[in-house]
């Protein structure tokens, strides 16, 4: 078996490329319903407010110890990502450089997606209380750590299912999948678990009792469906896409300090002979810090500042998932034929413009609606085009190391985007000005973006 690179022309199996897209579908499990739609959302609710704080304000949603606690809460899920950032820069290059040549990216990819499901399946035993918070928030960073870890594999993956004339395509038939994946999961946890058929104090056509486990259990039983989605997708890549071949001397035996080193000699390599590349590793390093802010404070955002219900939340959800994966589907063709630059400042601008409007629209649920949903047609799209550039100028047989730079480089200033978030709301003390330090990170990276030469040369 050679080498699966993009300079191979051979047609690959459609078999193959749609159990790739599948790894990705079923990731929505973790990347739509815990990151963003409903995990994320719980730890932020009043469920892990003090008693006293909830009764005290009663209905009132603007009462100001309530905003306060709540605005804390958002911020220790913000300080678990900022550290779960940290260690994904620090770890990422190495762990996928040890992929290469190994004949092991399958294997991790499949250790690191098990370790995912368990953490899901561990959010299961997150309790509503504040003494579980912070088991929550480690959880929830734990997760985000190995599934970026994860993702280096997957992606590097793309080069074993396509080829020069359709990656753009492929990549964003991956995107697609995940968030489609994401609205059938959505829909299958509304009916299943969150949505009330009329019987009173029950949820889903399951007839959870709201009155066990502090009326959270439908969305503690969420999770684990959606644990359970993600390994029953993931099977089919295992099973139909090779594992890549050992190439000769492998890297799995260097020390931590020589796999720095080297990583070191490829950043070097890359700032003497294409240091367009270079620009575009920072520039997406920093936008896709936004785009992942996007997703984790955007349902927290819709929950406190607009008083979306978790019904509502995932509503919203099923819609923008919708919206999102149409537009990934649809830039797919355009990459291809207009090349993925063009593609991505289109949607860093549209990201941009959206996030700022939030602070325009009062406190009417439709504003919220309209904004989201107009963010949400560019943020597939920006993704799909980022892996496909990146896709075009990697050598074969270093895929991992490249694409662990680029989890690096994307985490290296991932603390931006929390930490700007939780710094306008602390100031502010209201949620929604978080919203401000997600469009500064935008429109810095757009800023980058702008200046990367569309035509890059392949790296040595």
């Amino acid at each position: 078996m050679t080498e699966a690179t993009l300079a191979d022309t051979t047609p690959i199996p459609r078999r193959r490329i749609v159990s790739w897209a599948l790894w990705d579908c079923g990731s929505a499990g973790f990347n739509t319903i815990v990151v963003t739609f409903v995990f994320s959302t719980y730890l932020a609710s009043n469920s892990f407010v003090a008693p006293a704080v909830v009764a005290a304000a009663g209905d009132d949603m603007t009462n100001a110890a309530l905003v306060a606690a709540k605005a804390h809460n958002a911020s220790v899920v913000s300080t678990a990502l900022t550290i779960a950032g940290l260690l994904i820069a620090l770890l990422a290059p190495l762990l996928g450089q040890r992929s290469d040549g190994t004949g092991k990216r399958k294997l991790w990819l499949g250790i690191n997606t098990g370790i995912v499901i368990a953490a899901m399946l561990g959010m299961f035993f997150v309790a509503p209380g504040q003494s579980y918070l912070i088991v929550g928030a480690m959880l929830l960073a734990l997760g985000s750590v190995v599934m970026e870890f994860a993702n280096v594999n997957y992606n590097a993956m793309l080069v074993q299912v396509s080829t020069p004339k359709n990656v753009g395509r492929v990549s964003s038939w991956g995107w697609g999948a995940g968030y489609f994946g994401g609205i059938v999961l959505l829909v299958i946890l509304l009916v299943l678990f969150i949505q009330s058929f009329g019987v009173d104090g029950h949820a889903g056509v399951l007839g959870l009792d709201s009155s066990i486990a502090g009326g959270v259990l439908n969305v503690r039983f969420a999770i684990v469906a959606s644990a359970l989605w993600f390994a029953l997708l993931a099977i089919p890549l295992f099973v139909n896409v090779p594992e890549i071949p050992a190439t000769g001397p492998t890297t799995a035996r260097l020390s931590f300090l020589a796999s720095y080193k080297r990583i070191g000699r490829t950043i070097a390599q890359l700032y003497r002979k294409n240091p367009q590349v270079l620009l575009f590793l920072g520039a997406s390093a920093v936008y896709r810090d936004g785009i992942a802010a996007v997703f984790t404070f955007g349902a927290i955002i819709a929950s406190q500042v607009f008083g979306f219900t978790q019904s509502e939340v995932l509503y919203f959800a099923v819609a923008a998932n919708l919206v999102a994966g149409t537009g990934a589907f649809l830039a797919g063709r355009y990459d291809d034929r207009l090349g993925p630059k063009l593609i991505i400042v289109v949607c860093l601008a549209g990201l941009v413009i959206a996030a700022v409007a939030i602070l325009f629209v009062g406190d009417a649920k439709a504003g919220f609606w309209a904004c989201g949903l107009f963010l949400s047609l560019f943020v597939g799209p920006a993704q799909s085009s980022s892996r496909s550039f990146l896709a075009r100028v990697t050598p074969p047989g270093r895929e991992g190391e490249i694409f662990g730079l680029y989890a690096t480089t994307g985490r290296a200033v991932s603390f931006l985007a929390p930490l700007l978030f939780t710094v306008f709301v602390a100031i502010s003390g209201n949620t929604r000005f978080g919203a401000i330090g997600i469009a500064i990170v935008l429109a810095v990276g757009l800023a980058m973006m702008v200046r990367v030469n569309p035509r890059q040369k392949a790296i040595d």
